[in-house]
């Protein structure tokens, strides 16, 4: 099975640092095969036999032992992540080509109650869309002017861990 781990909060800010080199060598040590990285923000692909769940707690106590410190650590599969990419909602909202894009990875579906607070906010220059353990995001402008981002308020609304990814990203990673 071919998974891909993306790991949350690395390499931000001289936080967290960890070398893509030596997190591919972690992954080879904990026994995953065709282990492959992509950019700094701490992108794998893999494969595996063991259930996600599985790969995720070992993945994240490899980085602690290996690394010292905790990391969040989402898992998804080869035929999840082509159903995020052929789930793209935004296709019919005017002017999308043009707008910044991303896939926020959730560590668990929230409930519909959560969804629809959460969903209540969107507006012209900015929305969510929530897709069982995913969500899509669209904004006019830059990432860092989100303000369901700004103060973690997926997180805080959702009440699960949230890491993300750029468009361009969660399609380049079904390439390597």
């Amino acid at each position: 099975m071919t998974y891909f781990a993306l790991l949350k909060g690395i390499n931000v800010s001289g936080h967290k640092i960890i070398k893509m080199a030596e997190l591919k060598v972690m992954f080879e040590d904990l026994g995953y095969k065709n282990v492959r990285t992509l950019i700094q923000s701490g992108n794998v692909v893999f494969e595996s036999n063991a259930a996600a769940e599985t790969v995720r707690k070992k993945i994240e106590a490899g980085i602690k032992k290996t690394f010292g410190f905790e990391v969040s650590v989402i898992v998804r599969n080869k035929a999840e992540m082509e159903a995020i990419i052929k789930g793209y909602p935004f296709g019919k909202v005017k002017g999308h080509e043009e707008c910044k894009i991303s896939v926020g990875y959730l560590s668990a579906a929230p409930t519909k109650a959560q969804i629809t607070e959460l969903e209540s906010a969107n507006n012209d220059k900015e929305m969510i869309i929530v897709s069982g353990n995913n969500l899509y995001h669209l904004i006019r402008g830059g990432f860092s002017d989100s303000e369901f981002f700004k103060k973690n308020t997926v997180e805080k609304t959702l009440k699960v861990v949230c890491t993300v990814r750029n468009w361009n990203t969660t399609n380049k990673l079904l390439t390597i």
